[in-house]
């Protein structure tokens, strides 16, 4: 049978976990189960308790021998979060977004590429998402690639072109008097 015992700070300490409000529930009746194991509970009647499979109560026993309180609580699955890549990209970013000229992610991602950062347009949307990096949609136009003496020369022949009379129709008024409008029936 697996049983734990104690030292009195050891059950202080597991005393005040099992009081913590930063810990979920699930971790709060794993310190149960140990609180609960010294007083001579067997893990089927651990588990009856607290409505657990005896498995899971054997688990939570069997992580508490091995690592105390820390073996309770919540892993994060996957591996740590790589803070130097993150603080690589994000500084790679500040440089070029200090740059004077406007930059889609896309951009971004490839001049990261240049950087020996590879980035998917996606990922460096996220990041900049992350730094609260303010965006607005580019104006779409082609006037930063127009010749400016070709852009006058085309306006002045359209002005010279300029709308004469409506086609199809003639000088003459075509009022209709009084005397010619159709009889009501």
């Amino acid at each position: 049978m697996l049983r734990i015992t104690l030292t009195p700070d050891e059950r202080v300490a597991a005393q005040a976990a099992r009081r913590d409000p930063s810990r979920t529930p699930l971790e709060r009746d794993r310190v149960e189960m140990v609180l609960l194991s010294p007083g001579g509970w067997s893990p089927p009647a651990i588990a009856a308790h607290l409505d657990y499979h005896a498995a899971t109560v054997r688990h939570a026993l069997k992580a508490y021998l091995a690592h105390g309180l820390a073996g309770l609580w919540h892993q994060r699955s996957g591996p740590p979060p790589d803070t130097a890549r993150r603080e690589q990209v994000t500084q790679a970013l500040d440089r070029l977004l200090n740059q004077p000229r406007t930059w889609t992610a896309t951009q971004l991602a490839h001049a990261l590429q240049a950087e020996g950062i590879q980035l998917s347009t996606r990922q460096t949307r996220r990041y900049l998402q992350g730094m609260g990096a303010k965006w607005r949609r580019t104006v779409r136009s082609l006037r930063h690639k127009q010749d400016p003496a070709k852009v006058e020369r085309a306006k002045a022949q359209l002005a010279m072109l300029g709308k004469g009379p409506p086609r199809g129709s003639s000088s003459a008024s075509t009022s209709m008097s009084a005397a010619s409008a159709p009889a009501s029936r």
